[in-house]
């Protein structure tokens, strides 16, 4: 299941998407009302776990605008504010369903896993193609032209991750966070030594690179 996870208290989204990642979910989390609209509106999720007070935009308004643009993916409202009125008031902003902080991790599983069941079916992808490179999710292998690329887990996850966002720039952070599980940056150039052998890899035979360095920001897999 792809969550988008909108949250801007740093400490329990971190819960949260380490639960949820547990779970066997892929977790994309935004701190702010204006990124997380932003992605809402631009990308396909299953289920969108969004925090009723945010900075910038508030979830009510995100809540609004979504469902003005006829996307009907399943949202769970998380809240500081239980009272009675402050769910209807969200309910009929278009939640599906409304959750008072403080709550466990596992019924907020139970809820999001409920939710993703009422949203429109769809196949999970289990190839990702990229121009001429192709990440197999269940064999868990990567080709490019056809020709198979022997790689380590991490790089895999690296790649993996680099192709599901192609054509986006994806910070070092993201990657710490995503492929390496670090909510901090260990001031190490780890990322960049294991991109560096993921290059030789696959550019090997290649006049084009497979990855870009965008400079100042991080890499990207440029779409055709």
């Amino acid at each position: 299941m792809h969550v988008l996870l909108i949250e801007d208290d740093e400490r329990l989204a971190s819960f949260i998407a380490k639960g949820l990642g547990e779970a066997g979910h892929v977790v994309e989390h935004r701190a702010d009302g204006k990124a997380g609209l932003i992605e809402a509106s631009s990308e396909s999720y299953d289920v969108i776990v969004l925090d009723r007070m945010l900075p910038g935009i508030d979830g009510l308004r995100i809540l609004q605008t979504i469902r003005a643009m006829e996307d009907q993916t399943p949202v769970l409202v998380l809240s500081a504010l239980g009272e009675t009125d402050e769910r209807v008031k969200g309910l009929r902003a278009g939640a599906d369903d409304y959750l008072p902080k403080p709550f466990s991790m596992q019924e907020l599983l139970a809820r999001v896993e409920v939710l993703s069941r009422r949203g429109p079916a769809r196949a999970e992808p289990t190839r990702i193609e990229v121009g001429d490179l192709v990440v197999d999710l269940l064999a868990r292998s990567v080709s490019r032209a056809g020709a198979a690329i022997a790689l380590t887990d991490r790089e895999f996850r690296i790649v993996e991750f680099l192709a599901r966002h192609a054509g986006r720039v994806v910070t070092r952070s993201m990657l710490l966070e995503h492929v390496w599980d670090y909510h901090f940056d260990p001031q190490t150039n780890i990322i960049d030594q294991h991109v560096s052998r993921l290059r030789q890899k696959l550019d090997q035979g290649f006049d084009q690179p497979a990855i870009q360095t965008v400079r100042g920001a991080g890499y990207m897999i440029a779409r055709p």
